[in-house]
């Protein structure tokens, strides 16, 4: 569905994109992930027309972009960061103006319109102007008008930044629901690490313009050898048998500490129930253990750094 090839960005002296390439498949959930300033958002820019690359390709539904922008747009929907409506305009009024926009019209896009409001939910609220809704509401709407089209390629940049709960639930189940029933393409940016882990089966991460992570969670966790937690909670141990947990095999980072033992644990090494059984058999009693396999946020930490960028 999309491909690009050796793309680079350059605003003077600096290299905003640099030299990506990226395959994504058709009906594929794909998650793009890099710190503030990584050039994800000019990633999405170039992918959805709004500016050119310096140099390289990009190919979208087995179209080159350069060579038939026009024809492209017609099968791509774009959910920007910040929301794109008319606040005057009631919920029904936008997503037919922009409707009007990709050459709908008459009976067609009246039951277009209706078909969207049901996918939001909104049908309630059809008449109710966009200015009184809630942002959450509001991220709906944007999201039904990228959806007027019925693209093969839906492209969302943070659509649930600043919204409750029950709104960023919907939206996570609406993108779940539309790839499922329709195949549809999707590409999710997010700074949420759950909401890309639950939507997405391959994810990018990238940073400084650069590709330098690619697969799905097990794929990036292995090449990142990143590492599970065990945390032990025992009811007696001698300062002996403490001191020799920290030499377990395939273990590391041991802390021991009112009663509990936390460390790592590289599955490909020792599998989780043989390093409880070597705790076990040291003489100390276990009376639980709790394991936490490593998230994908941790991944990315590791991949990125902790560190806070401007």
């Amino acid at each position: 569905m999309l491909e690009l090839m050796n793309i680079t960005k350059k605003y003077g002296d600096f290299t905003a994109v640099n030299n990506l390439s990226l395959n994504i498949d058709d009906g594929e959930v794909f998650g793009l992930l890099g710190p503030n300033g990584a050039g994800k958002s000019t990633i999405v820019s170039m992918i959805s027309t709004v500016i050119s690359p310096t140099s390289g390709e990009i190919k979208v539904d087995n179209k080159l972009l350069r060579e038939e922008p026009i024809q492209i747009k017609k099968v791509m929907g774009i959910v920007p960061q910040d929301i794109a409506l008319y606040d005057t305009l009631s919920a029904k009024d936008n997503l037919e103006f922009f409707g009007c926009l990709y050459g709908l019209k008459g009976k067609k896009l009246k039951e277009r319109v209706s078909e969207i409001l049901k996918i939001i939910e909104l049908e309630d609220r059809k008449n109710q102007t966009v200015g009184e809704f809630s942002g959450g509401m509001k991220r709906r709407v944007n999201i039904g008008v990228a959806l007027m089209n019925n693209p093969k390629l839906l492209i969302l940049d943070e659509p649930t930044v600043g919204i409750d709960p029950q709104s960023r639930n919907h939206i996570l189940e609406t993108v779940k629901k539309l790839n499922k029933e329709r195949g549809m393409t999707v590409i999710y940016t997010s700074h949420y690490m759950e909401e890309v882990e639950y939507l997405c089966k391959r994810v990018a991460i990238v940073d400084h313009g650069k590709l330098i992570a690619l697969g799905t969670k097990e794929e990036l966790k292995k090449n990142s050898q990143s590492k599970d937690k065990l945390t032990v909670t025992y009811t007696k141990a001698s300062k002996e048998a403490l001191e020799k947990v920290k030499n377990v095999a395939g273990t590391e980072k041991v802390r021991i500490s009112n009663n509990q033992i936390s460390l790592l644990v590289d599955q490909r090494k020792r599998n989780i129930i043989n390093v409880v059984e070597d705790i076990r058999n040291l003489g100390i009693n276990l009376s639980s253990f709790k394991y936490e396999e490593v998230n994908l946020e941790s991944i990315f930490l590791q991949i990125t750094g902790k560190s806070l960028r401007d």
